[in-house]
């Protein structure tokens, strides 16, 4: 029993700095793919992945985002202009910080190619149309995977 005792004793002042470090140290940075599916039919949701991605980087973690389906035609600057969710703020607004803080668009070429967007709709903007493989690489990639 006085070895239990002493050996608890001397673990836990040790336990207690350890914690101590764990608690102090900055949490580690995630590497996020949000996956957008959804275009402006449903402007709320469509936002809120573009807020959710915004709110990734600005707290310091990288984040690609992949727009497939309706979603490609988010990019489109009419539409990046006057999409605003209830509640999930302004498209645009979103857009322009995860720009700012080095985000990175990719579009999914069959779905751009399926609605008509080229490559002047996204010219000067940090996208690239990408293969299915591209997404798959990206998710594999990611520590975090996030669906709209």
């Amino acid at each position: 029993m006085k070895y239990l005792t002493a050996l608890l004793l001397v673990l836990l002042p040790l336990s207690a700095v350890v914690l101590a470090q764990n608690a102090a140290s900055p949490p580690e940075k995630a590497r996020f793919l949000v996956q957008v599916t959804t275009g402006q039919d449903n402007p709320t949701k469509a936002a809120l992945a573009f807020l959710v991605a915004r709110t990734a980087l600005e707290e310091g973690h990288p984040v690609d985002v992949f727009l497939g389906g309706d979603a490609v035609l988010l990019l489109k600057d009419d539409v990046l202009s006057s999409v605003t969710g209830l509640g999930t703020g302004k498209l645009a607004e979103h857009y322009k910080v995860i720009v700012d803080k080095g985000g990175r668009f990719y579009l999914s070429a069959n779905s751009s190619k399926a609605r008509a967007l080229t490559e002047a709709d996204i010219r000067g903007k940090p996208a690239e149309f990408a293969t299915a493989t591209v997404f798959v690489k990206l998710a594999s990639a990611a520590d975090k995977v996030l669906i709209y």
